[in-house]
């Protein structure tokens, strides 16, 4: 970035939700200071109506760059027997979750609507790790994941012991071409449109905005800062390393992706909405 400033991170209570947007849109300053890695959900709770605050609005936002363009797994052990998306329709297969109102929710209710599979999310799991010793425990069946990779790594058989039953995503990855694509999958119009809605949702893994007012100059300069550190060797290494995916976007793009989200219009919205509240084990969302 111009001037080599230094960068200071700044935990809080809530940092990663509602919170911070708020900060971020009504007390942080207006000057390209300070940034923040949003929800990835975010956008597609505006859309549907399920985030509950007035006073936050995503298109106030200014969006530098998505580090991560991640498909979401739908994932279960080798033990459980489940190894298709046609065996998730013959019986009830429960996913280890971790909140009520996160994406592997949403993903299971549209699917078990619309594809007739039978998922149950299994909430209150804090971590990864816990869901990955409740899936080796056989307390659940599996659960969902942005890296399989990393899932993979945490048994000495490493793929062998799991089964990819869907990927949620704009693309195919190209490591997992074999695992069926949820937006190849409708059967009619009415399912495209929630099919590609829920698709373009999930894909901007760790979307990076400023606020509202930054003068254009300096969102150019973030965005050029971005996208160079998301070719920086010493970072690429050290995400392999961990197991990280760096496959960024530019700030354009991910500026109109959120863009075509928040516009969905209002039939398919609630068409969506329909959908998620048919399948979900949980009961209806509120509107």
């Amino acid at each position: 970035m111009p001037g080599n400033p230094e960068a200071v991170p700044v935990k809080m209570p809530g940092g990663g939700g509602l919170r911070a947007l708020n900060y971020m849109l009504n007390v942080a300053p207006h000057d390209g200071t300070v940034l923040t890695m949003v929800t990835s959900t975010a956008p597609m709770d505006q859309a549907l109506g399920y985030l509950k605050a007035p006073n936050i609005d995503l298109r106030s936002l200014q969006w530098i760059g998505n580090m991560s363009d991640e498909n979401y797994f739908l994932v279960t052990s080798r033990e459980s027997g489940v190894r298709t998306l046609e065996d998730a329709t013959k019986r009830e297969v429960q996913l280890a979750g971790a909140g009520a109102l996160d994406t592997q929710q949403i993903l299971v209710a549209v699917c078990n609507s619309i594809l007739g599979t039978k998922f149950k999310s299994i909430v209150g799991y804090r971590t990864g790790a816990e869901m990955n010793l409740a899936v080796e425990r056989l307390e659940v069946d599996g659960r969902s994941t942005t890296n399989l990779p990393a899932l993979f790594a945490t048994r000495p058989d490493g793929a062998a012991a799991f089964h990819a039953l869907l990927q949620a995503g704009l693309e195919k990855s190209s490591d997992f071409t074999n695992v069926p694509l949820l937006r190849e999958l409708a059967r009619n119009p009415e399912q495209k449109i929630v099919f590609e809605f829920l698709s373009r949702a999930v894909s901007p893994g760790r979307p990076v905005a400023t606020n509202s007012k930054v003068p254009a100059d300096r969102i150019a300069a973030l965005r050029r800062a971005f996208d160079l550190a998301m070719k920086d060797t010493q970072l690429l290494e050290d995400a392999k390393r961990q197991n990280l995916d760096i496959s960024p976007w530019t700030g354009v793009r991910l500026q109109q992706v959120v863009a075509e989200i928040l516009d969905t219009p209002a039939t398919d919205s609630a068409r969506i909405r329909q959908a998620i509240n048919a399948g979900s084990s949980e009961g209806p969302r509120a509107k």
